[in-house]
């Protein structure tokens, strides 16, 4: 059935739907670090790039199975995430911004001067022998990827990302540790960036450092601000937003990161919370469902 519906889609269609997912991928792993945590982060792009080198590479030089490669990729973002997050994590606000902006632009240039990753020319990525159309496997991706954030929002690490995000002083007081916890973010941040950027790699076939710029950050960013910072949903509707924009501002490419700041500026002036910020992912499909969430008292529901 699903390969049915997969054929009635035009490839043009189909780029828009498997870049919109990618996205979500991206945007959800972002949400976590700043939407969750509150550490703002420029560097997701370099994330996402680690990621689609390391699927690239291993597809390459070892063949391992594609499936596996998704999940080997996510790690080795995940441990380079944990290496750097534990000394810059330290820092906060705009210092961490410019770190994590300068980490970015480091592993741009490194890509761009290693032999193994073809330095500036790039690499080209073999399709992968799956089983699976490649849609269907980012949609799958999607899927996890979203249970996943649901089930980290509302669990006890959740609530300590929050605590964090709301006042460090008063989360380390009730004994967080602070600065594990973040690296534990930063880490399942950029695993998530690394699945993403191992699909990119595969879907596009071919891959070039300068691909994963300080734009490419802000691209993520954008989706996560204008969906709303720590929704679930929100961030889904703005990384399809955006995701899909390129294609529709053709017309106007020149033009396009104005569009955004204009979007960005109207969102921070009229709803500053993101289009669907405060919503609770959990409590709003057990509303849809019929279901009571739990701790909610009826007072609070009826508002």
């Amino acid at each position: 059935m699903f390969q049915n519906m997969l054929n009635s889609i035009d490839p043009y269609s189909m780029q828009i739907l498997v870049n919109i997912g990618i996205g979500i991928i991206l945007a959800l792993g972002l949400n976590i670090i700043t939407g969750l945590t509150g550490q703002l982060s420029l560097g997701h792009a370099a994330f996402m790039s680690v990621g689609a080198f390391a699927g690239a590479l291993l597809t390459i030089k070892t063949g391992v199975p594609f499936y596996i490669n998704i999940l080997l990729s996510g790690l080795i973002t995940a441990v380079v995430a944990a290496a750097i997050g534990w000394p810059i994590l330290r820092l906060t606000g705009d210092y961490l911004a410019i770190c994590t902006l300068g980490f970015a632009e480091i592993v741009k240039v490194v890509f761009l001067n290693l032999e193994i990753t073809n330095k500036a020319l790039g690499l080209t990525v073999p399709t992968p022998d799956t089983s699976l159309p490649m849609p269907l496997i980012v949609l799958i991706v999607v899927c996890l990827t979203i249970i996943a954030s649901a089930f980290i929002q509302n669990s006890r690490f959740g609530r300590a990302l929050k605590a964090i995000r709301d006042d460090e002083i008063a989360a380390e007081s009730m004994g967080i540790n602070i600065a594990r916890y973040k690296v534990q973010s930063f880490a399942v941040s950029a695993f998530m960036a690394g699945t993403g950027g191992c699909l990119y790699a595969h879907f596009l076939g071919y891959i070039n450092p300068s691909d994963f710029g300080f734009l490419k950050s802000i691209d993520m960013l954008s989706m996560v601000v204008l969906g709303g910072l720590g929704s679930i949903p929100g961030t889904i509707f703005g990384a399809s937003i955006l995701s899909a924009a390129p294609e529709f501002l053709r017309f106007m490419s020149q033009y396009r990161m104005l569009v955004y700041g204009a979007l960005l500026v109207f969102m921070m002036v009229f709803r500053p919370n993101g289009l669907m910020g405060g919503i609770d992912f959990t409590s709003f499909v057990l509303r849809k469902l019929g279901v009571k969430p739990r701790g909610v008292s009826r007072s609070k529901e009826v508002q």
